[in-house]
C-alpha cells in the first residue's frame, strides 16, 4: 500500500506539473500571436557588459584583470548555453542563478523532459521575471542536431569588427627628442591603437575566429614568424569543433582551460570578491574555451580536445607551444636566464621590443572528469607540465626565497563537488614542485528562498606555485596565503536584498615591501532595493586593511604598520527598456595608515542614455576631488561592444564622455566615442613617455561592425 501511495503521488505530481506547463505555454504563445505571427521566442537583447559586471563588482580595483573579466562574459554571451543540455556547473558559471534555482531548473527538465520554449522558464519554481530577464542573453534553445555542413551554412555569429582610437594630446613618447630632456628614446609606432576581430560560429557546433591588435606606440607591421609575430603586434587564431559523436570539443590555435576551483588551470568568469558574495566563492569546470581576447599572455597555443569515454566520463588532453615576453639576464659564467615574464603586452620602445616573444614555453596537460548521477556532483583530476626554454631565476631578495626557479614545473590536482539537498560542497587540492601544497574547501547553503550562505577555507603554502591557476585569493598569485571567507545574503522580500562577506587572511612569509609575516581583513556590505525592473538602488561599504613596511623605519626593518582603504557608494539607476536610462552615483573613500591622517577622495557622476530606432546616445558628466593619487577612485564607463573603460579619477577636476551607436542597416553598426578629463591643479599629466603637458587628456575611438 505504501508503494502504491508513492506511485499515486508521483503520478499526480507529474500531471500537475504538466498542467502548469501547458498553461504557461498557452499564455506565452497567445502573447506571441497577439504581437507577431512570426515570433517563436523572446528576442535576444544586447547585454550591457559594463553594467552587468558593475553589478557583480561595483567597486573596481587594480587587482582585477578587466580584459579577462570582460572577455569571459563576452564568451558566455556569444556562446549561449543550450537549456536542454546545459549542466549545473555551466549554469553556476554564469553567476546569475542561485544554487536553489539551479536545482529547480534541473528537476524541472528531468521530470518534464526537454524545454519546448524559453517562455517555459516562467514555470520553474523560484524563477521570477527579473531573474529570467538577466538570464535570457546567455541562454538559447537550439534546434535538433544538424550536420556540421548545415551548421556552417547557418551560423548564429558571423561578424567583423574594426576599432581604432588615440589620445588627442601629444604624449612625450610621440614628440621629437628634446636635447634638454634626459629621455633618449621614443615610441616606435604611431599614436593609434587598432583592433580587428572576425568571428564565424554556431553555438554548440563550431567556432572560427581571428584577432589582430596593436597598441598605441607599437609598430604598424612586423613579420617574425619565429617569434610568433605575424603582422600586427599581436595575432590570435582559433578553430573549434563541438559535439561530433564522442568528440566533445576540439580546438586548434589559442585556447584556455578552466577546471575545478582553478588551482591548476583557471580561466573563466569567476574573478575575485564582489557583490555576488555567494557565487564568487565557487568556480565552475568549463573545460576548453577559445581564447579571443587581445591580452597577450596567460593563454595556450596549440591543440586541445575533450573525448567522451562514457555518458558521465570525459578526458581532456592538450599541448601548447607559445612565445612569451621575458626579461633576460646573464650570469657571470655566461649562462642566460629569465628574471621575469612581463604581462603588459606593450612593445613600443627598443627595450620593450627586445622582450617581445623572446622566450619559448611548452605545456602539456590532461584532465579526467567523472560526473555523478542526476548532476549531483563530479570529481576530476588535473595535471599540467610546463617547460621553459631557459631557467627562471628571481632576484636574490628574502621575499623571493620560496619563489619558483628552474626550467620545468609540474602541477597536479584533484577537485570535486557534491550537491545534497540545499547544500553544495566543493574543494580542490593541488601539488606543485618542491612539494608545495594548495587547497580550497567550501560549502554553499540555501536556507529557503530568503537566506543563502557560503563558507570557504583556502591554504596556499609559501612554496606552492601554479603556472596557469587562478583560484580566489587576496594576493595577485595564489601563494603564501591562508584565509577564511564567509558570505551571507538575505532577501526578506523580492524588492530587497542584503548581502555581505568577511575575509580574513594571513601571509606566513615575507612579501614585496612587507619584510615580515603579515595579515589583513576585508569586509563588504551591500544593500539593494529593486521595486521593479526599471528602478535599481543600492548602497555599499567596503573596507580592506593590510600590513606593510613602516615608511621610514630604517632601524627595525621588520616593523609593520596597518593600512586601511575604505569605499562607500550610493547608486541610483532608472531605465525604461529601449527608451532611456538614468544613473546617478556618489562614491567616496579614504586610504592610509590606521592611526594616522588619511588621503580622502570623492567622485560624483551622472549617466544618461537614449534609445531611438537606429541611434543610441550615451553620456557621462563626472566631478572628482581627491587629496592625491593614493585616494584615487575607479568607475566603469559604458563603452563599445568588445571594449571596456575603467579610468582612475584622481586630483580634482571633471571627466565626461559621449558615445554614439548608429545602426546603418541590418548588417552594419557604427560606434563613435569621445572622452576627456580636465584637471584643476595639474599642469602635467602622467609621467615618463606617457607624459602630457597641460591639464586635459582627451581620447577618441571609432568602431565599425559588419554582421551577417
Amino acid at each position: 500500500m505504501q508503494h502504491t501511495g508513492h506511485f499515486a503521488y508521483a503520478f499526480y505530481k507529474e500531471r500537475l506539473w504538466g498542467f502548469r506547463r501547458a498553461l504557461i505555454l498557452i499564455f506565452a504563445f497567445s502573447i506571441i500571436f497577439a504581437n507577431t505571427l512570426h515570433a517563436q521566442e523572446p528576442p535576444r537583447q544586447d547585454v550591457d557588459i559594463n553594467q552587468f559586471i558593475g553589478s557583480l563588482f561595483p567597486v573596481p580595483s587594480e587587482d582585477i584583470d578587466y580584459a579577462e573579466l570582460f572577455e569571459s562574459l563576452l564568451q558566455l554571451y556569444t556562446n549561449p548555453l543550450d537549456i536542454n543540455i546545459v549542466t549545473a556547473d555551466e549554469l553556476s558559471g554564469a553567476m546569475i542563478l542561485t544554487d536553489l534555482q539551479i536545482r529547480a531548473f534541473l528537476q524541472y527538465r528531468e521530470q518534464l523532459g526537454p524545454f519546448i520554449s524559453l517562455y517555459e522558464l516562467q514555470a520553474i519554481p523560484g524563477f521570477d521575471l527579473q531573474t529570467i530577464y538577466r538570464l535570457l542573453p546567455f541562454i538559447a534553445l537550439n534546434p535538433k542536431s544538424a550536420s556540421l555542413k548545415n551548421a556552417i551554412h547557418n551560423p548564429d555569429q558571423h561578424f567583423l569588427i574594426l576599432r581604432s582610437g588615440r589620445i588627442l594630446e601629444t604624449q612625450k613618447g610621440f614628440a621629437p627628442l628634446d636635447s634638454a630632456s634626459k629621455a633618449v628614446t621614443r615610441y616606435r609606432g604611431n599614436p593609434y591603437n587598432t583592433f580587428l576581430r572576425y568571428r564565424n560560429a554556431r553555438s554548440g557546433y563550431y567556432s572560427f575566429g581571428i584577432t589582430f591588435e596593436k597598441d598605441a606606440g607599437e609598430k604598424w607591421w612586423a613579420w617574425e614568424p619565429k617569434r610568433h609575430i605575424l603582422g600586427t603586434d599581436f595575432t590570435s587564431f582559433h578553430a573549434q569543433v563541438l559535439n561530433r559523436g564522442r568528440l566533445k570539443n576540439l580546438i586548434i590555435g589559442d585556447f584556455r582551460m578552466q577546471t575545478g576551483q582553478g588551482m591548476v588551470m583557471g580561466a573563466g568568469f569567476s574573478l575575485g570578491k564582489g557583490s555576488e558574495v555567494i557565487k564568487t566563492a565557487y568556480r565552475s569546470t568549463l573545460g576548453f574555451k577559445p581564447y579571443t581576447s587581445s591580452g597577450e599572455a596567460d593563454f595556450f597555443r596549440g591543440i586541445a580536445f575533450t573525448w567522451r569515454l562514457g555518458k558521465k566520463t570525459d578526458i581532456s588532453l592538450m599541448y601548447s607551444n607559445v612565445k612569451r615576453d621575458a626579461t633576460l639576464d646573464e650570469s657571470a659564467d655566461g649562462r642566460r636566464f629569465a628574471t621575469s615574464l612581463p604581462l603588459t603586452g606593450y612593445h613600443r620602445t627598443p627595450g620593450e621590443i627586445d622582450k617581445h616573444h623572446n622566450f619559448s614555453e611548452q605545456n602539456a596537460g590532461a584532465h579526467l572528469l567523472h560526473r555523478f548521477s542526476a548532476q549531483n556532483g563530479q570529481i576530476g583530476i588535473t595535471a599540467l607540465y610546463t617547460s621553459y626554454e631557459l631557467p627562471i631565476r628571481k632576484r636574490d631578495q628574502p621575499y623571493n626565497r620560496y619563489e619558483f626557479s628552474g626550467k620545468q614545473h609540474l602541477n597536479t590536482g584533484i577537485h570535486g563537488d557534491y550537491r545534497w539537498r540545499n547544500f553544495h560542497f566543493f574543494g580542490e587540492g593541488a601539488l606543485s614542485g618542491r612539494n608545495g601544497i594548495g587547497a580550497i574547501a567550501g560549502a554553499i547553503a540555501s536556507f529557503g528562498k530568503k537566506w543563502d550562505a557560503t563558507f570557504l577555507l583556502r591554504h596556499y603554502a609559501k612554496n606552492f606555485h601554479t603556472t596557469y591557476g587562478n583560484p580566489i585569493s587576496e594576493a595577485t598569485r595564489p601563494s603564501n596565503e591562508n584565509a577564511v571567507y564567509g558570505g551571507l545574503r538575505f532577501m526578506p522580500h523580492k524588492r530587497w536584498q542584503f548581502s555581505g562577506y568577511f575575509d580574513r587572511f594571513w601571509f606566513p612569509w615575507l612579501r614585496y615591501q612587507v619584510d615580515a609575516p603579515s595579515k589583513g581583513s576585508d569586509y563588504y556590505l551591500h544593500l539593494l532595493f529593486k521595486p521593479d525592473k526599471r528602478l535599481n538602488v543600492y548602497a555599499l561599504v567596503h573596507q580592506k586593511q593590510k600590513q606593510k613596511n613602516a615608511p621610514e623605519n630604517k632601524q627595525q626593518p621588520n616593523e609593520l604598520v596597518t593600512t586601511v582603504r575604505r569605499t562607500a557608494m550610493l547608486n541610483f539607476e532608472y531605465e525604461v527598456p529601449l527608451r532611456y536610462a538614468i544613473r546617478t552615483r556618489c562614491q567616496l573613500g579614504d586610504t592610509g595608515e590606521k592611526k594616522a591622517a588619511r588621503s580622502k577622495g570623492i567622485t560624483i557622476f551622472q549617466d544618461l542614455s537614449w534609445h531611438f530606432p537606429k541611434i543610441e546616445l550615451s553620456t557621462r558628466l563626472a566631478w572628482f576631488n581627491t587629496d592625491d593619487y593614493d585616494s584615487r577612485q575607479y568607475a566603469y564607463e559604458k563603452d563599445m561592444l568588445y571594449a571596456f573603460s575603467v579610468p582612475a579619477y584622481y586630483d580634482s577636476g571633471t571627466r565626461y564622455y559621449m558615445m554614439l551607436r548608429y545602426t546603418v542597416s541590418k548588417n552594419i553598426k557604427i560606434w563613435a566615442r569621445w572622452s576627456q578629463t580636465r584637471y584643476s591643479d595639474l599642469q602635467t599629466i602622467s609621467s615618463g613617455l606617457n607624459e602630457i603637458k597641460g591639464n586635459k587628456r582627451s581620447e577618441i575611438k571609432m568602431q565599425f561592425m559588419y554582421q551577417l
